[in-house]
C-alpha cells in the first residue's frame, strides 16, 4: 500500500484527497455490464485458439479403439513442413564476393603499409652504413642505444685494448663489447677523416630514430604492437620493400577467393601464411602475417535471389509425407496414446471431436476475472474518479493484445499500452494493466494445446520489461521530444532484455542477437505508434496529458490571444491568478499543469462583455452605474460563465480544463449586487430579493485543483490592492477570505482540507510578496534632460 500511495501522490498529481462527488463515484463503482463485458470479451479475444481444439489430441488416451471407416491416404503437414524446413536448412549457403567489402579492406590494407612506410622515412634510410663494416643487427642496435650507452661506446672504442686491460678497468658491459670491437676494427682500418664521418653517420642516424621514437609509438596501424613496429623498422628498405609486394600479392589472392563469415581464425592464419610463404622474405613473414591478418574480414555474403531459387528447387523436389489406412483397419486401441499418425487419420476422419475447449475456457475466464478485479480494485485506490469512456478506453488497449495475437503478432504492443496508459492514467495503473495483460498472454498460451511456442518467453519478458518500463516513465514527461527519446531507451531495454533472457536459457549470442535486434525494433516501433495516435484519442475520450495541458497553455493559442486582445485586464487578472494557483498546487502536490491550463481559460467567458467588469474599464465609466439595475447587472456577471463554458466547447477544450469555468465561482453569491438590490427593496416596500438570483450556478469546485483556484481567483484582487501593507497584514486578509469561502460550503466538494488551507494562504502571500517587490528609486536629476555636450553641438552646426 505504501508503493500505491507513493504512486499516487506522484510529482504534478492529485493526491487521494476525495470529493464528495468521488466518493459518490467510488460508492457505485464500475458499471457491471462494463464489468463482465471486460471480462468476456478479455476471455474471448485471449482464447480465441480454444474455439476448436481437439478433445483426442496427441499425447492423449484413446477412450476406445477407432477404426478406418474408409480407406484414406493424407498429407501429414506437420511432417512436411519439418522435412522442408531440414531440407532449407540444411541447403548449402550461395555466397558471392561483396566488391565493397573487399575493396575496404583493400583500403586498409593499402593505408596501414602507407603508415609503414612513413615512419620508415622519418627514421631514415636502413642500412644506414656499410653491412660489410656492421652487420644490420649491430646497425638496428646502435640506433636503439641511449645516448650514455653510445657515448660509452665511442669512448671505449679510442682506447687501445692492451692498455684498457692493464689499467685493471672492469670495462663495459657485454652488451656493447661487440658494438666496441666493430668500431676499434674499423678505426685501425680508416684513416681519421673516415673514422669520423662514420661516427657522424651513426650519429645522424640515431638522432633521426630518436626524433621519430614518440611518432613511432603513438601511431597506430592495424592493430600491430609496438614489437612489431619495431620489427619492421629493423628490416632492411630491399627487404621491406619485397615486402609490401608480396604482402598485396598475397592479399588479392586471399581476398579473390574469399572469406565466408564465421571461417574459424587459425583457418584463416593457416591460409595466410601459405600466401605469404611464396613470395614475402622469411624476415619479413611473421610482420606482414600479423599486418594481412589486422585488416581482413569476410567478404563474402550470401546470396539471397540464388538461396531462395535453392531453395524453392529443393522444396519442389520434397514430397509430401502421407500417412495412410485401409477401411477397417485400427487407427488406435483403447487405452494407448495418441501418436501424430494417429492424431492425423483422426483429425482427417473427423474423428479428434474437435470443439470448444470449456474448461480452459472456463481457466482463462477465470484468470480473466481476476486481472480484471485486480485492476479494478488498484483503479479505485489511486484514480477512484476514472470516467467510463476512460475505463472503456483502457478495455480497448487491453483487448489490442490479444487481437494482434490473433493474426500472428506476440504481445509486443505492450510497450505502446504502458506509454499510452501511463501518459493518461498515471504510472500504477499503467504498470498493473501491462503486468496483468502479460499474466493473462502467459495463462492462454499455457492452455493452448501446443504449449509455449519456441521463443516465446524471451519475446513476452523483453516486451513486458518494455512496456512497465513507458509506463512508469510516460507520466513524468514534458515533451513529445523526451516521449522520442523514451522510446529510444524502451527500444534498447527490451532488445536487451531479450538477449539476457535467451542467453540464460543457453542459447548462442549468434543464435539470439538477430530476435535481439528485432525486438528492440518493434518495442521502438510501437512507442512511435503510440505517439502517433496519442492525440487522436487524447481528442475522441477527452483526455488530458502533461503535454497537452502544456500546448493548451501556449499564449498563442487563439483563445488566449483574443483574451489578451479584448480583455486585457481580465488577461492580466488570469496572469497573476495562475501564479497563485500554481505555487499552491505545487505545494500542495496536486496537478500543477491542469492548473495552469485550467486557470488561463477560467475567465474567457467575460469576452462576451468585456466592459461588464470592472478589470477591463480603464479610461471609462463604469457600465454599472449606467444600467442602475442590479438584478441585469448580476446577469451579465453571471453569463460569463455559461458564455465561457460556450466558448470552450466551441474550441474543443477538454472537460477537465472546462470544469475550472464554472467551479472557480461555485455557488458564490454576488454580493455587492445583492446588497444593492436588497437595499432598494427595502427602500422601495418590497419583498426582500431571492438570494439565489445572486448566486452563481455553479457547481461547487469537485477537486483539488478547481478549488485552489477558487481561492486564488478570490485572493488576487485583495492581494493586487495591498501596496505597503506588512506580511501580517496580508496573511490576515488572506485568510479571513479562505476561511469565507470554507464556512460558505465552497470546498465541501474539492477534497482540500481544513488544514491545508493554512498553506495555501501563505503561498498566497509568498507569491504576492515576490510580485510586489521593491525596486531601486531613480534620483529625479537621472530622469531630468541634460544639456547636449559642445562637441556635438558644434558637430550639429557643422552639419
Amino acid at each position: 500500500m505504501r508503493v500505491l500511495r507513493f504512486f499516487a501522490d506522484w510529482p504534478g498529481r492529485s493526491p487521494t484527497g476525495l470529493s464528495a462527488r468521488s466518493r459518490s463515484s467510488r460508492a457505485r463503482g464500475t458499471s457491471p455490464f462494463l464489468f463482465v463485458a471486460a471480462a468476456i470479451s478479455l476471455t474471448g479475444a485471449n482464447g480465441y485458439h480454444l474455439y476448436d481444439q481437439p478433445r483426442l489430441a496427441e499425447g492423449t488416451q484413446a477412450p476406445q479403439t477407432i477404426r478406418a471407416p474408409y480407406d484414406l491416404e493424407t498429407v501429414d503437414k506437420a511432417a512436411t513442413e519439418a522435412k522442408l524446413r531440414a531440407a532449407r536448412d540444411s541447403i548449402t549457403p550461395v555466397l558471392q564476393l561483396d566488391p565493397k567489402i573487399t575493396q575496404q579492406i583493400r583500403s586498409e590494407r593499402d593505408s596501414a603499409l602507407a603508415q609503414l612506410q612513413r615512419l620508415r622515412l622519418q627514421v631514415g634510410p636502413f642500412p644506414y652504413a656499410d653491412e660489410s663494416a656492421f652487420s644490420l643487427q649491430l646497425q638496428a642496435d646502435l640506433r636503439r642505444r641511449t645516448e650514455q650507452e653510445w657515448q660509452a661506446i665511442v669512448a671505449s672504442a679510442r682506447k687501445d685494448p692492451d692498455t684498457a686491460d692493464a689499467t685493471g678497468d672492469a670495462g663495459p658491459p657485454a652488451a656493447l663489447r661487440r658494438a666496441i670491437a666493430q668500431l676499434r676494427r674499423q678505426r685501425q682500418q680508416l684513416d681519421a677523416g673516415e673514422y669520423r664521418a662514420l661516427i657522424e653517420q651513426i650519429s645522424s642516424a640515431r638522432e633521426a630514430y630518436a626524433a621519430a621514437a614518440g611518432q613511432i609509438a603513438a601511431t597506430r596501424v592495424a592493430k600491430l604492437s609496438a614489437a612489431d613496429k619495431q620489427e619492421m623498422l629493423d628490416l632492411s628498405d630491399e627487404v621491406w620493400e619485397e615486402a609490401q609486394q608480396g604482402l598485396r600479392r598475397a592479399s588479392e589472392r586471399v581476398l579473390a577467393q574469399g572469406i565466408a563469415p564465421g571461417l574459424p581464425p587459425e583457418l584463416l592464419t593457416r591460409a595466410v601464411q601459405m600466401q605469404l610463404a611464396a613470395d614475402v622474405p622469411a624476415a619479413a613473414r611473421s610482420l606482414t602475417n600479423r599486418v594481412l591478418l589486422g585488416v581482413l574480414r569476410p567478404n563474402l555474403s550470401e546470396d539471397r535471389e540464388q538461396m531462395i531459387l535453392r531453395a524453392e528447387s529443393v522444396a519442389d523436389t520434397i514430397e509430401p509425407v502421407t500417412v495412410s489406412v485401409r477401411r477397417g483397419e485400427d487407427i488406435v486401441r483403447s487405452g494407448e496414446a495418441i501418436s501424430r499418425v494417429d492424431f492425423v487419420l483422426l483429425d482427417a476422419f473427423e474423428l479428434s471431436r474437435r470443439g470448444v475447449n470449456w474448461a480452459g475456457l472456463a481457466a482463462l475466464g477465470g484468470a480473466v476475472t481476476i486481472a480484471v478485479g485486480g485492476f479494478y480494485l488498484i483503479q479505485q485506490r489511486v484514480r477512484p474518479r476514472m470516467r467510463q469512456r476512460d475505463r472503456v478506453l483502457v478495455l480497448l488497449l487491453s483487448l489490442s493484445t490479444p487481437l494482434l495475437a490473433i493474426v500472428g503478432v506476440s504481445p509486443a504492443n505492450l510497450p505502446a499500452i504502458g506509454l499510452l496508459s501511463g501518459g493518461f492514467y498515471g504510472p500504477v495503473l499503467a504498470t498493473s494493466q501491462v503486468l496483468l495483460l502479460a499474466g493473462v498472454g502467459l495463462a492462454a498460451a499455457l492452455l493452448g494445446a501446443g504449449g509455449l511456442a519456441s521463443g516465446w518467453i524471451p519475446a513476452a519478458i523483453a516486451t513486458t520489461a518494455g512496456g512497465v518500463l513507458a509506463a512508469i516513465a510516460a507520466g513524468r514527461l514534458r515533451s513529445r521530444e523526451e516521449l522520442a527519446l523514451l522510446g529510444s531507451v524502451v527500444g534498447l531495454a527490451q532488445g536487451s532484455t531479450y538477449l539476457a533472457v535467451a542467453l540464460a536459457g543457453g542459447a548462442g549470442v549468434l543464435l539470439v542477437l538477430p530476435g535481439a535486434v528485432i525486438s528492440g525494433l518493434t518495442g521502438l516501433a510501437w512507442c512511435v505508434v503510440a505517439l502517433g495516435i496519442s492525440p487522436y484519442l487524447e481528442r475522441v475520450f477527452d483526455l488530458v496529458t502533461p503535454i497537452r495541458l502544456a500546448e493548451l497553455a501556449n499564449p498563442n493559442r487563439p483563445l488566449l490571444q483574443r483574451l489578451a486582445i479584448e480583455a486585457p485586464g481580465t488577461f492580466q487578472h488570469t496572469l497573476f491568478v495562475a501564479s497563485l494557483a500554481e505555487a499552491a498546487a505545487r505545494e500542495l502536490h496536486c496537478n500543477v499543469e491542469l492548473v495552469r491550463a485550467g486557470t488561463l481559460y477560467h475567465d474567457i467567458g467575460k469576452m462576451h462583455d468585456p466592459l461588464g467588469f470592472i478589470e477591463n474599464q480603464i479610461g471609462c465609466s463604469n457600465k454599472h452605474d449606467e444600467i442602475a439595475d442590479p438584478h441585469v447587472s448580476a446577469s451579465i456577471i453571471k453569463r460569463h460563465v455559461s458564455e465561457g463554458l460556450a466558448m470552450a466547447r466551441k474550441h474543443g477544450l477538454p472537460r477537465s480544463v472546462r470544469d475550472f469555468i464554472p467551479e472557480h465561482q461555485g455557488t458564490l453569491l454576488i454580493s455587492y449586487f445583492y446588497f444593492q438590490a436588497q437595499q432598494r427593496a427595502q427602500q422601495a416596500g418590497l419583498p426582500s430579493v431571492c438570494e439565489a438570483d445572486f448566486r452563481y450556478d455553479g457547481p461547487a469546485p469537485q477537486s483539488r485543483e478547481t478549488g485552489l483556484v477558487m481561492l486564488a481567483d478570490g485572493c488576487e484582487a485583495a492581494l493586487r490592492s495591498l501596496k505597503e501593507a506588512t506580511q501580517e497584514t496580508a496573511l490576515a486578509i488572506v485568510n479571513k477570505i479562505l476561511r469565507a469561502r470554507w464556512q460558505d460550503g465552497q470546498l465541501v466538494d474539492s477534497g482540500l482540507q481544513r488544514n491545508e488551507l493554512a498553506r495555501v494562504a501563505e503561498v498566497f502571500v509568498c507569491v504576492w510578496q515576490q510580485s510586489n517587490h521593491r525596486r531601486i528609486a531613480y534620483p529625479k536629476s537621472a530622469l531630468e534632460p541634460r544639456p547636449a555636450r559642445p562637441y556635438v553641438e558644434k558637430k550639429v552646426a557643422a552639419d
